[in-house]
């Protein structure tokens, strides 16, 4: 059985642009466009892991996002979904940030434009760290 994807970002073209490397080598992949959409969307297709954008329906969507997934509230099967975190933010402004524990709960960090040859290498690595656990 295929491992399951979820990409949550609000750009069909980034989706596009991720969804077809992922496919290709194999992985079942499924999208949401917001902060609430994708939240349903974990519960819905229970994916293996989360490919999160940072700047969606709010500027900081993709940080509670990481939370409510992640966070001290966090339910259980939640916190054992790896989390990449996609932005072009470091592309685009001074600000620089990566994962936290406390303040961003993510497991990986890439920056945009996506690298496909380092996109499927980076989502192999937290699959495993993942099964390894």
């Amino acid at each position: 059985m295929a491992q399951k994807i979820l990409i949550v970002d609000d750009d069909p073209d980034v989706v596009l642009a991720l969804r077809m490397p992922l496919e290709s080598a194999g992985y079942e992949v499924q999208d949401a466009h917001s902060q609430a959409s994708g939240l349903e969307a974990v519960d819905e297709f229970q994916p293996d892991l989360i490919i999160l954008d940072v700047m969606m329906d709010t500027h900081t969507a993709g940080f509670q996002f990481a939370q409510k997934l992640h966070g001290p509230a966090a339910k259980p099967e939640h916190k054992r979904i790896p989390i990449l975190m996609v932005t072009a933010v470091h592309q685009t402004t001074p600000l620089r940030f990566g994962p936290d524990e406390d303040y961003l709960p993510v497991d990986g960090f890439i920056d945009k434009p996506i690298d496909p040859d380092m996109l499927l290498e980076e989502v192999a690595r937290l699959l495993e760290a993942r099964t390894a656990q």
